[in-house]
């Protein structure tokens, strides 16, 4: 079937069975490839993990690779993620709660996309009671400051790592692999 111009994408097929696509490539990709992967719900797949004082973060990707991980960030009450700017590209979905940015004019609700794109800086408040949850999906460092414009850290996937492996050594939480991609 070829797609022109006039006609409309359906779906092309309602069958409930897996089709085996041609791919010429499929050697190299069980070679170099790896899975997808899935992370449920439960505390016991990924629990939340301390980030400062009235946060948490419950990590969800590492692809060390790629320098990427993804997270739900979550801000319990109103609060503040200090100023920080990030070496590579964010998205960002509010699952619960609001938030916004000092330097922007905008506040994200549940169901609101935020991009980030690579160099800018920004400090991430949340106003509302019960805080915000943010999905995110991250590439390349993110270096924190103060109110000074003094480097306190600089994040990446190796620090978001750590950040999950000793948690879970610390309270005898077995490790999922699941959350390693590649």
């Amino acid at each position: 079937m070829t797609q022109t111009s006039k006609s409309k994408l359906v779906a092309p097929s309602t069958a409930y069975k897996i089709v085996n696509l041609p791919e010429p490539y499929l050697d190299y990709i069980n070679r170099y490839g790896y899975e997808g992967t899935h992370i449920g719900p439960s505390e016991e797949e990924s629990p939340w993990v301390p980030f400062g004082d009235n946060a948490a973060i419950r990590h969800l990707a590492f692809d060390p690779r790629n320098n990427i991980f993804s997270n739900i960030l979550w801000i319990k009450s109103k609060g503040v993620i200090g100023t920080h700017k990030h070496r590579g590209t964010v998205v960002m979905v509010c699952l619960e709660g609001s938030c916004r940015y000092l330097e922007y004019d905008w506040v994200a609700t549940p169901g609101s996309f935020i991009y980030e794109p690579v160099g800018i800086s920004h400090t991430l408040v949340t106003d509302d009671p019960n805080g915000v949850k943010l999905f995110g999906w991250m590439q390349g460092p993110i270096e924190f400051y103060d109110e000074n414009a003094n480097l306190i850290e600089t994040t990446d996937v190796w620090w978001f790592i750590n950040h999950y492996e000793s948690y879970c050594k610390q309270h005898g939480i077995p490790i999922n692999k699941n959350l390693y991609l590649g």
